[in-house]
């Protein structure tokens, strides 16, 4: 199995959350053992000459790809949470969207100084989440080595908002 494969596994559904938007479920990859291997296993050999020391996972199905790739690497897993949905003192970072704005938090001790961090997320649309997550790694004291994403919605121009370090993603649209 190949990342092709794996992609054809990708189910679009209509109209969700809202009309005109046509969402790409993961779950059918997730659901297939192999599928789900062969992405974690190309997330880890994209990496594998990195210097890794923590992986960040983005709620909540970024969790999913996260905790399995920092299984896979052998390395520590730390948490990127909607607002007031960590039980320990937590650092925020507030960031644009469309109309509005949202906010995510990461526990204080989540990630030390001068560890190399990996962000982890299932979808690159606008790349507002992916940066916000990107600034609290570094108001940590972190330094981020990359950031991977499973699907990128190329078309919504997130790549642009992320800062020079290495991009991956192992589906684009």
């Amino acid at each position: 199995m190949n990342l092709d494969d794996v992609r054809a596994l990708i189910r679009d559904v209509p109209d969700f959350p809202k009309p005109g938007i046509v969402f790409k479920d993961i779950t059918p990859v997730l659901q297939h053992g192999l599928a789900f291997r062969t992405l974690i296993d190309a997330f880890a050999d994209r990496y594998a000459d990195t210097q890794i020391d923590q992986i960040v996972g983005i709620e909540s199905r970024g969790f999913l790809l996260a905790s399995a790739l920092a299984y896979r690497m052998g390395v520590g897993l730390a948490l990127v949470r909607k607002p007031k949905k960590l039980p320990f003192q937590s650092v925020r970072v507030e960031y644009a969207l469309e109309y509005g704005t949202d906010a995510l938090e990461m526990h204080v001790d989540a990630v030390r100084p001068h560890q190399n961090v990996l962000i982890v997320d299932d979808v690159l649309a606008t790349g507002g989440t992916a940066a916000a997550a990107g600034k609290l790694v570094r108001e940590l004291g972190g330094r981020v080595v990359g950031y991977g994403f499973f699907i990128e919605l190329g078309f919504l121009g997130g790549r642009t908002k992320l800062p020079d370090e290495a991009i991956f993603s192992a589906v684009v649209y």
